[in-house]
């Protein structure tokens, strides 16, 4: 493995049992009305009538960030357009090769899992300077498996716009802006279905990463402690994670692609069955800390689900089964009577009526 990836695993075997509080936030994506020039600046129609999203919060959705942060999404026959424009009195990066460990940088971050079954997902960043990071990800950190750093968005665009100077300290800058256009070929590879996702929706989050600095004869570094050590970075998201961890996907928010123009109205709720599936990880995160505790997993669910779990006036009824490899938990919507599936390894499968 080599150290970038290294790097990703540090405490990723370490339980983490914390559960966001706040609910995923959704946005609408709409289609274009008219070509896009990917070029930083979101001076198109479309991204003029486009919905601006909320204000990012910190990534443990309780703190605001020091700059405001906003995004906004359309798409058409080709590729999902994203713009966000990120307020920063010092714009800096210093990394320019492709594929290292962006986050160093202050860095803009998307996460991507088209068929939320928080396997099989996206990782991409970029920095001011527009180099960009781009990974496949099987299983959230929490689960060993491989990371796929070799895979690259093949017909990927992107740019920035600085509202400033870069690498300048001498100067006070506005905001620095980022455009991505990333092809459906690409993105529906790791979908259900190999469609765009009209009238579905997806679970996307984004991040921005921002270090506080130190200035060497005018170069912009991350800031050390006395002892040398580097400040922890600040996370900054659309959708609260509830804990410091993006590799979380079930945090994530939820984009419905409508299937109308920019510009006119559309309405999404989340399903009541999304909602089975947050329950699920809730029970999936007392199982991994009854091992944790044991060193076995619980056989009954009396062992770690003493509760009656209640979802808008429905009683769900959980079912746990164990076998040679280890487990899966089960509960059939009052809502659809479709069934979904938690496995030990935190995957969920929906078997439909």
């Amino acid at each position: 493995m080599n150290y970038k990836l290294l790097l990703l695993f540090v405490s990723v075997f370490a339980a983490n049992f914390v559960h966001a509080q706040n609910p995923p936030r959704s946005y609408i994506a709409y289609k274009t009305i008219g070509e896009i020039q990917i070029d930083g600046k979101a001076e198109e129609e479309s991204w003029k009538e486009a919905p601006e999203s909320e204000d990012f919060i910190d990534i443990e959705g309780e703190k605001t960030p020091k700059y405001q942060t906003n995004m906004k999404m359309v798409y058409d026959e080709e590729y999902l357009y994203f713009y966000v424009k990120m307020e920063e009195p010092h714009i800096w990066a210093t990394l320019k090769q492709r594929d290292t460990v962006i986050f160093y940088n202050n860095d803009f971050e998307i996460f991507i899992d088209p068929d939320g079954d928080t396997h099989n997902y996206m990782e991409f960043e970029m920095n001011a300077l527009n180099t960009v990071w781009d990974l496949f990800i099987v299983k959230p950190y929490r689960e060993p498996a491989p990371v796929i750093d070799s895979w690259d968005i093949q017909g990927l665009k992107s740019a920035v716009h600085i509202s400033g100077t870069l690498n300048d300290a001498s100067d006070e800058d506005e905001f620095w802006s980022v455009e991505v256009a990333i092809p459906w070929d690409v993105l529906t590879e790791a979908n259900s279905h190999n469609e765009i996702p009209e009238d579905e929706f997806w679970r996307i989050n984004f991040s921005r990463v921002n270090w506080d600095f130190d200035l060497n004869e005018g170069t912009y570094s991350r800031k050390k402690t006395e002892e040398g050590e580097y400040l922890p970075e600040y996370n900054w998201v659309w959708s609260p994670q509830g804990v410091i961890n993006m590799h979380e996907p079930e945090h994530w928010g939820y984009v419905y692609f409508s299937a109308e123009n920019t510009g006119e109205n559309d309405e999404f709720e989340i399903p009541e069955d999304e909602k089975i599936k947050w329950k699920l990880y809730e029970i999936y995160r007392k199982q991994k800390e009854y091992f944790s505790k044991k060193e076995e997993w619980a056989t009954s669910l009396e062992e770690i689900q003493k509760d009656t779990i209640k979802l808008n006036g429905k009683i769900l009824q959980p079912k746990l089964e164990n076998h040679l490899t280890g487990w899966n938990i089960s509960i059939e919507s009052p809502f659809t009577g479709n069934h979904y599936i938690i496995k030990e390894d935190g995957k969920v499968l929906t078997s439909k009526i």
